[in-house]
């Protein structure tokens, strides 16, 4: 897997089955389909349910003003062979004084279980550290979220603490768990 060198670092990461773009607004139906689906917003941390239509247009505003102003790069996750975005992966939370960031993704439903966000995040990771060369990326994740943690172990992230219950979701407190991942350990892959 390797950056485009002929592009712009916020336009486009290509890797081996998907490729990362910047959103257009044209994908707002595709990321609307797919994130209406409860069982997807039930592991994020900040997708509302219901999901209407129009918060896929927002959405898709906001990771262009984000961009802009660098405060976050969000990418559709794009099946090389489909022309359809299949979910979001975005570095958020961009601190350049600390040179770190937070990871944050999710995915349709039917793309579960055959390695695309494993591959997804490990682009996004290359791209941190090789192009905004951050020292460290990390994550926050519900405990119960099995799938993504192993996404983030396959990527090289490395268990860091739990906080117990910081979320109320669903009727319920979640313990969340931090994973993150420094330039060093990265680099020694």
């Amino acid at each position: 897997m390797s950056l485009s060198n002929d592009i712009k670092a916020t336009s486009e990461i290509s890797g081996e089955r998907i490729t990362l773009r910047k959103l257009r607004f044209s994908d707002s139906e595709d990321i609307y389909q797919n994130v209406k689906d409860r069982e997807i917003i039930r592991w994020t941390l900040n997708i509302p349910h219901p999901y209407f239509k129009d918060s896929a247009t927002r959405f898709i505003r906001k990771t262009h003003y984000d961009a802009r102003k660098k405060k976050a790069y969000a990418f559709g996750i794009m099946l090389k062979k489909e022309n359809k975005v299949i979910g979001v992966i975005t570095l958020l939370k961009l601190d350049y004084k600390n040179r770190n960031a937070e990871i944050g993704y999710w995915l349709g439903k039917r793309y579960w279980e055959q390695g695309f966000m494993t591959e997804a995040a490990k682009l996004l990771i290359e791209f941190g550290f090789r192009r905004l060369k951050l020292h460290k990326i990390y994550a926050g994740l519900f405990e119960e979220n099995i799938a993504s943690r192993r996404v983030l172990e396959k990527s090289g992230f490395k268990l860091e603490g739990k906080i117990r219950e910081p979320r109320f979701r669903y009727g319920k407190w979640h313990n969340e768990l931090r994973y993150g991942i420094l330039y060093s350990e990265y680099k020694s892959r």
